[in-house]
C-alpha cells in the first residue's frame, strides 16, 4: 500500500464512491489526512483509501463519526503495541542466543571420570549413640 499522495479529490471521491464533500468533511473531523501541494491541492494516497474503506464499514455498521475516530485511534495504537512487541521479541531473541553462545565460549571440556567417597568415619551402631 502506498503512503504516495497522487489522486486529487475528484478522482479519490470516484475511486470510493463518496461526494467530494463527504471527503471535506472526513478531512475537517480528522478522519482523513490528506497531504497538500504547494498551491494547497488536496492529494490522497492508497492508504487514505484504505483508511475511507474502514470509516465506511464502520460507519455502516452504525459507529458515528467520533466513534469512528475513537475506533481507528485505537486500532493505530494497537498496530503501534503489536510492532513494538514483535520488535521486543526480536530483541529478546537476540539476546537469549547471545547468551547461549557465552556459554558455549565458557565450557571447557573435562575428561569423564568416575570419583569414589568413601565414608572413613567409623560407623556406630544404635546402641553406642548418646
Amino acid at each position: 500500500m502506498s503512503e504516495r499522495p497522487v489522486y486529487v479529490i475528484s478522482v479519490f471521491a470516484e475511486l470510493a464512491g463518496v461526494h467530494p464533500q463527504t471527503l471535506r468533511n472526513y478531512e475537517r473531523s480528522g478522519l482523513l489526512r490528506p497531504r497538500r501541494t504547494s498551491g494547497g491541492s488536496r492529494r490522497f494516497s492508497d492508504e487514505d483509501l484504505a483508511a475511507l474503506r474502514r470509516i465506511q464499514q464502520l460507519t455502516a455498521e452504525g459507529v458515528n463519526l467520533e466513534g469512528v475516530k475513537r475506533v481507528m485511534a485505537l486500532e493505530a495504537e494497537l498496530e503501534s503495541a503489536r510492532a513494538e512487541l514483535e520488535r521486543l521479541r526480536a530483541e529478546a531473541g537476540r539476546l537469549v542466543e547471545a547468551t547461549h553462545r557465552q556459554y558455549r565460549r565458557d565450557l571447557v571440556p573435562v575428561t569423564n571420570s568416575l570419583a569414589v567417597f568413601v565414608d572413613r568415619r567409623p560407623n556406630r551402631s544404635s546402641k553406642d549413640r548418646p
